[in-house]
């Protein structure tokens, strides 16, 4: 299931080439909420990591991602459980947040049953 945040690029992270085959871009997002903005991590991967080239800090966009999780082991045996928000889809706002977000809901992630469909070129599916 895709997700949508709106909110500013707060903070852009260099790629990093985690293991031979697998890479990753990280980036912030500062999301309003209240008297209390929220600073969100979303990941790119692979050849998805060039997609922040075209953007800067303090421009306003919208993040399309995907919500996964995975349990593993800690070094001293314990269960842990990892939270990873998979950015698939970025796009500059111009003077707030488009006209499809719902009112007051840019601060929001929204699920994408209440998004407007998302054009074909974009799914990678």
């Amino acid at each position: 299931m895709l997700y949508e945040a709106f909110g500013k690029l707060h903070e852009l992270f260099d790629e990093q080439q985690v293991t031979e085959k697998f890479r990753k871009r990280e980036f912030v997002v500062e999301i309003e909420d209240g008297n209390y903005p929220q600073y969100v991590k979303f990941q790119l991967t692979q050849d998805k990591c060039s997609a922040l080239n075209s953007f800067q800090k303090g421009d306003k966009i919208k993040v399309v991602f995907g919500l996964s999780g995975r349990e593993g082991k800690s070094r001293d045996g314990n269960t842990v459980y990892y939270t990873n928000l998979g950015a698939w889809k970025l796009e500059k706002i111009d003077g707030g947040a488009p006209t499809s977000a719902a009112p007051n809901r840019s601060a929001a992630a929204a699920s994408t049953h209440d998004a407007p469909p998302p054009d074909d070129d974009d799914i990678p599916f």
